[in-house]
């Protein structure tokens, strides 16, 4: 019976390369493997399917959020962070990684979870992997000079998913905004605080990730609202579907994306 499994010493010999150069292609994403008792395997199938960097074409892109969302899955920080540094010298930005990567291997992640493809304990690891990946890629955000005005951003109460605000604040930075990020599961009276201390922001961003969290997304608006009147409120993440949702919870506007909400805030 032929195995279906190679070890990435064969997978190398079968594509024609050094050793390091198939591990490489893992570290990359671009050659799925898993790990076994602590060596690499590749199925036969994906090692058949496989093309080398110098066999894809530019037209064809390359899937750096299906990449990156294998090695997070895998636990992988190196491997992920070398996806990152792949799509960073492929000409994408730090906004982009976040946008056109990073997100979508989360939504897929989550999606994997709430489908039964994936255990909770895959999404944990997922997570863990992605807060790497942003710690390391904050500080590119970083701008000097006087800010174009002042955004607080935030999740409601018992709303724990963060990463995205994360994200968001992050971009909102390198955009030129002074940002104030309160972070996942925020008490309604510490963005009241915060709003206090921040002294005529110009906008309130609430990211909501799930239906279960409009309740309290709700009551933060209301109190956003009394606090700093005229403070342009919009709401966002996954939990928002589309505009009439966002006005249905008191939000002023709402905003699919952060590139979206930096239009918005702008105009």
């Amino acid at each position: 019976m032929i195995s279906s499994t190679l070890s990435l010493q064969e997978a190398a010999q079968h594509l024609g390369v050094h050793y390091m150069t198939a591990y490489r292609y893992v570290r990359l994403g671009l050659l799925p493997a898993s790990k076994v008792k602590g060596s690499w395997q590749v199925r036969v199938e994906d090692l058949e399917g496989f093309r080398s960097p110098t066999s894809t074409s530019a037209e064809g892109g390359a899937p750096w959020a299906a990449r990156l969302e294998a090695r997070m899955l895998a636990g992988d920080v190196a491997g992920a962070w070398s996806v990152v540094e792949a799509a960073l010298a492929s000409g994408a930005d730090p906004a982009d990684i976040y946008v056109e990567v990073l997100a979508p291997a989360l939504d897929s992640v989550g999606e994997g979870w709430a489908q039964g493809r994936l255990e909770i304990e895959d999404e944990h690891i997922a997570s863990s992997v992605a807060l790497r990946i942003i710690g390391r890629l904050g500080p590119r955000f970083a701008r000097r000079g006087r800010p174009r005005g002042k955004i607080v951003t935030a999740t409601p109460q018992g709303e724990r998913h963060g990463l995205g605000v994360a994200m968001l604040a992050d971009i909102l930075r390198g955009e030129g905004f002074e940002v104030l990020d309160l972070g996942p599961d925020t008490p309604t009276g510490s963005l009241v605080a915060a709003l206090e201390r921040m002294e005529t922001p110009d906008a309130v961003c609430i990211s909501v990730a799930t239906d279960e969290s409009h309740e309290a997304a709700r009551h933060m608006i209301e109190a956003a609202k009394a606090s700093a009147p005229g403070c342009l409120v919009v709401l966002g993440g996954r939990g928002i579907a589309d505009e009439p949702t966002a006005a249905s919870l008191g939000a002023d506007r709402w905003a699919r994306d952060p590139r979206t909400l930096i239009e918005l805030i702008s105009r």
